[in-house]
């Protein structure tokens, strides 16, 4: 009886030391979890990421001596996310890529003066800033043009009027990529969550980003639009997830991508109609 006792006690302790362990080595996975959200949330790093590909490229001249076909990529901020959503996946490597950025204020518009919805306090910042009219040269010697912007409705309304005005040849591509927006990140809550609860996080979207993104589907073909928040969230959807379904974070400011962001949006923008030639 003596030596059972002893031996009970033995296995008593090696289960709670197994217990320990696990406890210990769950501790330390949610850590290393937790450490790597973090890195993947860095503000600083993710801006850098998101300028980094476009600025390189940013209002340079197509070369001539060059045989591949030529993609322009013009707009603001979303312009800079679509090109590295792009590239992630190598979509565009056949081609010839430039880009010219216009600031959100200002938007995607080809026309009167007396036709823009430019607000009056972004006036001279547009004035000095880039434009259609000034990459007009540009948009005629691409074989591919792409627009992308955190679209206002002033500029959806506008946009097939803007298409018209640039006179584009029927040999060329336009393709308008809409909005997307991914709501409010909230890192201090998903810190306590596990890599199962992320991947199910979902945020609302803006309505008002919904109507102007519905109004663009409305005004453009198939053929030429790209509607993100159908091909992201799912057709029909109000809200968008904002862990990819490895668990990584997709937007570190609830607009921008991250690296894993822009990998997981590419594998699906690439997909519609408008782009999947490219």
């Amino acid at each position: 009886m003596i030596k059972n006792k002893k031996l009970t006690s033995a296995s008593g302790l090696a289960l709670a030391a197994a217990g320990v362990l696990f406890a210990t080595l769950s501790l330390n996975t949610a850590q290393a979890a937790s450490q790597d959200l973090l890195k993947a949330a860095d503000p600083d790093v993710n801006k850098a990421y998101v300028r980094a590909r476009f600025g390189t490229i940013q209002n340079k001249a197509f070369n001539p001596g060059d045989g591949r076909k030529k993609v322009l990529i013009i707009g603001d901020s979303q312009a800079q996310d679509f090109l590295n959503s792009a590239m992630e996946h190598g979509h565009l490597n056949g081609y010839q890529v430039r880009t010219r950025h216009i600031p959100a204020q200002c938007q995607l518009y080809y026309g009167d003066a007396s036709g823009s919805g430019v607000e009056s306090k972004d006036e001279a910042l547009c004035a000095k800033s880039e434009s259609l009219a000034k990459s007009k040269r540009q948009i005629e010697n691409a074989d591919v043009i792409i627009f992308a912007s955190l679209w206002r409705s002033w500029a959806v309304a506008k946009l097939p009027q803007t298409i018209q005005n640039l006179e584009l040849r029927d040999n060329q591509k336009l393709v308008v990529v809409g909005r997307k927006s991914f709501g409010r990140i909230s890192l201090r809550h998903y810190l306590r969550m596990s890599d199962a609860q992320r991947k199910n996080v979902r945020n609302p979207i803006n309505q008002q980003f919904l109507n102007d993104n519905r109004s663009l589907s409305q005004r453009l073909p198939t053929a030429m639009f790209v509607d993100q928040y159908a091909l992201i969230c799912g057709a029909g959807q109000n809200t968008c997830p904002v862990f990819t379904p490895d668990a990584e974070l997709i937007s570190f400011d609830g607009g921008h991508l991250t690296r894993a962001g822009a990998q997981f949006v590419g594998d699906r923008i690439f997909n519609s109609p408008a782009l999947s030639g490219l």
